[in-house]
């Protein structure tokens, strides 16, 4: 009788190609520009971003595209999360300076409980969040669990303009919000 190893073998191998050649499909991300963990993207290199919609924290129902030319900037948080609280303050203060030119904020809350996460909002930020504590949204936007926090901007056309897997400085999130908020609209977008 001949040894199964060679076709065990064979299998192993064919699956861990198919695996690798999975993984290494061309992502929206892949064909932007990658620095430090920013990734951005040029207007003709977005991609439209998945639907995002669900039930809000306080009650009642959003949905992104209500929002279809404005600039969305989503954050993913946790209350669970110590560098969620540390960039609380940098995020509302950057919704403060841009809310003006056209600029929503919505917080996407993961893995959490409804009530430790209203309790966490309350005196830290005045926008809006999902409660999704699946994380379905953060999975659909190529967020993984392990990168909470996160913050992705999307351009008036509803495209995903930058994704930030880290936690965020108004300094460092406030003028991407402001160079994507001054770009014009795809024609015939809206």
């Amino acid at each position: 009788m001949r040894s199964r190893r060679p076709i065990v073998a064979l299998l192993a191998a064919v699956t861990a190609v198919t695996a690798l050649v999975g993984c290494s499909s061309e992502s929206g991300e892949s064909r932007c520009a990658n620095d430090g963990g920013i990734i951005a993207c040029a207007p003709e290199q977005r991609s439209a971003a998945p639907k995002i919609a669900g039930d809000l924290l306080t009650g009642g129902r959003y949905d992104v595209s209500q929002a279809r030319g404005q600039v969305v900037v989503l954050n993913f948080w946790g209350s669970w999360c110590a560098p969620c609280r540390a960039e609380a303050d940098d995020l509302e203060a950057t919704y403060q300076a841009t809310k003006g030119s056209g600029v929503t904020f919505l917080g996407i809350n993961v893995q959490d409980s409804r009530d430790k996460a209203i309790a966490f909002e309350e005196g830290r930020v005045t926008y809006p969040s999902l409660f999704d504590p699946a994380g379905r949204l953060a999975l659909a936007l190529e967020i993984p669990p392990n990168t909470v926090p996160a913050t992705v901007v999307l351009d008036r056309d509803g495209r995903v303009a930058t994704v930030i897997r880290a936690a965020v400085k108004q300094d460092g999130l406030q003028p991407i919000v402001e160079r994507i908020a001054a770009e014009q609209p795809a024609a015939g977008s809206r």
